[in-house]
């Protein structure tokens, strides 16, 4: 079972549980979800030093620092996710400033589907589509799930229950 135990994580998650819930599953998303903001600052890290070299513009270095600010926002808004799987219920919990609670209850989950795209797979990702019966739900898709086929396996057990051997 995949629980995340430090003591920031327990306070940070803890907080969005009801009293008669236990936390069961609580794992960040994969750090993957900060490559796009790690390949900008390093694309403008390089591309100011060449302007700077090339034309001598001293401001140029304002947009390093703005695609720096982009690169910490993410790292910021990254280190504040979680998904989270309790006896009753599943969640997304996201946001810096503002906190974003996506819930939905395992009574009215359907089904759950594991999407691993080729890069997924390489850097060791996943995403998660839970279906549920009726309405449409406020958590749909869960993008850069880690340890995939191992959370997959547990949230699965959560939902639908675990099958115990018929006896000989």
């Amino acid at each position: 079972m995949v629980v995340h135990r430090d003591d920031t994580t327990t306070r940070m998650v803890d907080r969005y549980l009801m009293s008669y819930e236990g936390r069961v599953i609580a794992v960040r998303r994969h750090p993957a979800l900060l490559l796009l903001p790690i390949v900008s600052t390093v694309a403008a890290l390089i591309l100011c030093a060449a302007v700077q070299i090339a034309v001598g513009f001293a401001w140029i270095w304002l947009l390093w620092l703005v695609s720096l600010g982009y690169l910490l926002w993410n790292l910021a808004a990254w280190s504040l996710q979680f998904f989270l799987v309790t006896e009753h219920r599943v969640m997304v919990i996201r946001g810096v400033l503002n906190r974003d609670i996506a819930m939905m209850p395992m009574a009215k989950v359907d089904n759950i589907e594991l999407k691993r795209s080729y890069t997924g797979r390489a850097l060791g990702y996943g995403e998660f589509i839970i279906e549920s019966a009726g309405q449409k739900q406020g958590l749909r898709r869960v993008r850069f799930v880690p340890y995939p086929e191992q959370l997959y396996l547990e949230v699965s057990s959560f939902v639908f229950g675990t099958v115990d051997a018929a006896p000989d």
